[in-house]
Formats: C-alpha cells, structure tokens, sequence
C-alpha cells in the first residue's frame, strides 16, 4: 500500500504536467477517483439542477460508491497514465 499511496501521489503531481486541459469527462474522472481514494462514499444531497457543475462531480463521484480506496488509486493512477500517454 505505500508504494501505491507513493505512486497516487506521484500521479497527482504529474497530471499538472499536462501540456493541455483534459476534457470535461477526463476531469470529472479523475476528480472521482481522487475523492473516492481520498474520502471515500460521497455524502449529501445532490447539488441542484442550477448548479450543473457540482451536479456534475456529485454524479461522477457517486458512480464510484462502494469502491476500496485502493482501488479508486489505482484508477487514478491508470487515467493519468493515459492522459500523460496521450499527450506525448
């Protein structure tokens, strides 16, 4: 677990090393993946219809529901790894 707790965080500091932005639907996936490794279960009401944005990360985020941190890592890990793939 700590190499992968390493290798998460490596991800993380080189996924600011994209030489472009991700598309919406790469963000919002690493964005789940992140809070599901990081905080686990989202919790809460479900942002509004206004607020497509939140609604948006929310649904992302809950997708992921009921999966190990680990898990969530790896995935992260694997959608930077392509992200990063892609962009050389």
């Amino acid at each position: 677990m700590a190499d992968l707790k390493a290798d998460f965080e490596q991800a993380q500091e080189d996924v600011q090393k994209l030489s472009s932005r991700p598309s919406n639907d790469d963000l919002l996936a690493l964005y789940a993946h992140y809070k599901q490794a990081t905080v686990g279960d989202v919790e809460g009401k479900r942002p509004g219809f206004t607020d497509l944005k939140g609604r948006a990360k929310y649904d992302a985020w809950a997708k992921l529901a009921g999966t190990k941190a680990d898990t969530a890592m790896r995935g992260y890990i694997e959608k930077v790894n392509s992200l990063l793939d892609a962009d050389s």
